[in-house]
């Protein structure tokens, strides 16, 4: 942790702009650092225009996201205000980043958010808040999961009030940067595999649990807000509860979360294909208010690869997981992350990607091209592809996967999906406005979205479904007519659960 001491509070309309890069994770700590700073009187916004201060939480994952978050830190700087650099690119690089970016007023531990105001107050006044020397967060947590709970180590989005009162009863330390009908809600922080191309474990720490308690309690703060959707999100969700004593700790909150009042969708993600049990399978796939919906992370199909990349699995054993969800949920979505050019990979192993991919009929997938990533085993293997190689494969996968995707939406035109409406938007020259939704198996910002469109048709209770009367966070069954790649056209078809209407979305934490 930094040494000095907390420092007052800042004097009365102080802004503070909160600038998120990354993950859905990224984005609950921020809310953790908003909630924070407006207990201690500051004024939270995401807009840096006019901010005396902006607190960008860097995502340091590969490097497209580390040039993402210099490119912010830059911008912010020009705006004439304070910057200071947050999240994962500050926490992985420290000093190094400070000592590259002169723009950055100060650059942030994780150890340093329970004083955050006292931080940015301290920026402010000029003083110079040395940046801390990275360390691998690993090694900050025991070695047995089930004694991290009472660590002490400060891990973001984990904060709790007061932990004498019960989690119903105490505040929640959280604070809405936004207003939409979605919100994630973190499971668990930080990952105990070794992935042989990934660094985050060593910069986002050991596993660790929030306990079911504080989630619902979260859960039903959120759904008083007006969320509506639950996205469950963490490095390793299919781990959740081995560091409670309960593997099955997610199949027993999936129902529970689902239950809350005014919640009518909740999602998973970041499934571990090794680690995801039948009974979890079952439970995603049957359970009413959870989205029948399996975000795997594959990453490759062919066993030499994915044995070098330190993990499980073949084609045959990906394919079985995923007929195992559909006998169950036949309509379920799927998607995943696939690496191509990893070293070693051979002509032979891209035919097997190529052969699962043919067979897996995925709704979306992401395809990324390897390189080397400091400090991680797989920088240091022998069998380098050529990058002319890498870019070939790159582009024939994802030429591959785009048109298999596009061709799996286009099997679910003349189906019914119910549609969660993200936003309603006023057209002009026309009587109906522009409604964009998400259907189950489209999760936010990565699997595509449902376009409502007008219709004659009629509900069972004889009422039409115009679109003028529909709200964000209204979930609506619809008949799928068309698609536009992953992207589909519908016609609602029926109201299934309105939202509150008159209910403001609050984004304060109270």
């Amino acid at each position: 942790m930094s040494a000095f001491l907390p420092t007052p509070p800042p004097p009365s309309g102080r802004r503070v702009a909160l600038l998120t890069l990354g993950c859905a994770r990224n984005e609950v700590d921020s809310e953790e650092l908003a909630a924070r700073l407006d207990s201690d009187g500051w004024q939270v916004t995401t807009d840096a225009d006019g901010a005396d201060v902006v607190v960008v939480n860097t995502c340091g994952f590969i490097d497209k996201a580390k040039q993402d978050s210099v490119q912010t830190l830059l911008d912010a700087a020009d705006t004439g205000a304070k910057v200071v650099a947050a999240g994962c690119m500050a926490e992985r690089y420290g000093r190094e980043l400070a000592d590259q970016l002169p723009e950055a007023q100060a650059v942030l531990s994780f150890d340093d958010y329970p004083d955050i105001s006292g931080r940015l107050t301290a920026v402010l006044a000029g003083e110079a808040i040395p940046a801390h020397v990275p360390r691998d967060r690993r090694q900050l947590l025991p070695l047995t999961p089930v004694a991290r709970q009472r660590s002490g180590v400060v891990v973001p989005g984990h904060a709790v009030v007061d932990e004498r009162t019960p989690a119903h009863l105490r505040a929640v330390l959280r604070r809405r940067l936004d207003t939409g009908p979605v919100a994630s809600l973190k499971l668990a922080s930080g990952c105990d595999r070794r992935c042989s191309f990934c660094a985050i474990p060593a910069f986002r720490g050991a596993f660790v649990s929030r306990t079911p308690d504080e989630l619902l309690a979260e859960a039903h703060w959120l759904a008083g807000t007006g969320v509506r959707e639950l996205v469950l999100v963490s490095e390793n969700s299919t781990s959740y509860g081995k560091d409670l004593g309960d593997p099955r700790a997610l199949e027993k909150l999936l129902p529970q979360l689902a239950a809350v009042d005014g919640i009518v969708r909740v999602r998973v993600s970041y499934l571990q294909p090794a680690e995801t049990r039948p009974g979890l399978v079952e439970a995603i796939a049957t359970t009413d208010g959870v989205a029948p919906y399996f975000d795997l992370s594959f990453q490759h199909a062919s066993e030499p690869v994915l044995r070098r990349m330190r993990r499980f699995g073949s084609t045959g054993r990906f394919l079985d997981l995923l007929a195992s969800a559909r006998s169950l949920a036949p309509q379920a979505g799927a998607r995943s992350n696939f690496i191509v050019g990893f070293p070693g990979e051979t002509r032979a192993d891209v035919e097997e990607l190529v052969r699962f991919l043919s067979a897996a009929r995925l709704d979306a997938a992401g395809v990324f091209d390897y390189s080397d990533e400091e400090g991680t085993e797989a920088a240091d293997l022998p069998g380098k592809v050529r990058a002319a190689t890498v870019k070939r494969r790159y582009d024939r996968i994802s030429a591959l996967v785009e048109e298999l995707c596009a061709q799996r939406a286009e099997e679910r035109v003349g189906g019914t999906v119910d549609v969660l409406i993200d936003t309603v938007e006023a057209l002009p020259d026309s009587d109906d406005p522009l409604v964009e939704g998400r259907a189950a198996h489209q999760a936010p910002e990565v699997d595509g979205s449902t376009t409502l469109v007008a219709s004659g048709h009629r509900t069972a209770g004889g009422r039409s479904v115009e679109l003028v009367g529909l709200r964000p966070g209204d979930l609506v069954r619809a008949t799928v007519t068309g698609t536009e790649g992953v992207d589909l056209t519908a016609v609602p078809v029926e109201v299934l659960s309105p939202a509150a209407r008159g209910q403001s979305l609050s984004t304060v934490a109270r």
